[in-house]
């Protein structure tokens, strides 16, 4: 599928993620350090946001990047985001426990849309632009980690948070080399 045609869509998706981090921030404004990280949450979200608007941008005005970009894009796991973000949002409006709003954190963080947002800054081709969201990501997932971990004593959930911390780890990994390559070429 066209760049230009996946944007729009990952743009909507990220915007309802922030929102939702927003509301997570209304909903537990106590102790301080919760507050400050859905906040914090939230902020990188809008960067993801802000980085599509740009890669946007860019394929709006180089006629290059526009003809031949393309990202794989499942309308499946579209139309799965928009009830996961629906249905978390109402549950919030009903009222959830810490740990509940930090597995619907888990799971969004999981999610393909985090990939998606890494391929979209691809098509500026700058590996540089592409770690920095990958190490953004692991920043977060260590983040949100650390908060299971001190808030509460699901084992599980905090073992998805760390497995989720070494994927994107590895993918930074693995990115790597290609990029020092290309600079040696």
């Amino acid at each position: 599928m066209a760049v230009r045609e996946v944007l729009g869509t990952a743009l909507d998706l990220e915007r309802k993620v922030m929102e939702l981090y927003v509301a997570l921030v209304q909903a537990f404004p106590r102790p301080e350090e919760v507050r400050n990280f859905w906040f914090g949450m939230a902020r990188h979200e809008a960067g993801h946001c802000g980085a599509l608007l740009l890669v946007e941008a860019i394929v709006k005005t180089d006629p290059k990047r526009r003809a031949g970009a393309k990202v794989w894009f499942d309308q499946a796991v579209v139309t799965r985001l928009r009830a996961l973000l629906s249905a978390y949002m109402q549950e919030l409006h009903q009222g959830v426990s810490l740990e509940r709003a930090l597995e619907m954190a888990v799971d969004l963080e999981a999610s393909e849309l985090e990939d998606l947002v890494v391929d979209l800054l691809g098509v500026v081709r700058s590996e540089r632009w592409r770690d920095r969201a990958v190490q953004m990501m692991i920043h977060d997932m260590g983040d949100l980690s650390y908060m299971v971990e001190r808030y509460t004593k699901n084992e599980d959930l905090l073992s998805r948070a760390d497995a989720l911390i070494e994927q994107r780890r590895g993918g930074l990994r693995r990115a790597r080399p290609r990029a020092v390559r290309a600079v040696r070429s």
